[in-house]
């Protein structure tokens, strides 16, 4: 990967959702909802606490974590769209 997030910033690719329900309608994809769940591609070395020391991160790569719809920067890489985002942005690491 050529990202390398910063401080508190990981890299996260959405998971892809179930694009057919239960009753086996086919969901199209602009009708869909963004997924609200993605792997942990990269991250940051940690947070800086005012008293200059580093926090380091409670998630790592290849976690998989659920986070708001609305959470993050969308960016892409060689065609690939990905979200960095801050680590307090993370609901949750699902396991």
């Amino acid at each position: 990967m050529k990202l390398r997030p910063l401080h508190d910033r990981v890299i996260v690719k959405r998971l892809d959702t179930e694009r057919k329900t239960s009753s086996g309608i086919v969901i199209p994809d602009n009708a869909a909802e963004k997924p609200d769940q993605g792997e942990i591609l990269a991250v940051g070395n940690g947070k800086i606490q005012e008293d200059g020391h580093v926090r380091p991160m409670a998630v790592k790569v290849g976690d998989k974590v659920l986070f708001g719809k609305y959470s993050g920067q969308t960016v892409k890489v060689d065609g690939e769209e990905l979200l960095v985002m801050r680590e307090e942005d993370i609901m949750a690491v699902v396991e």
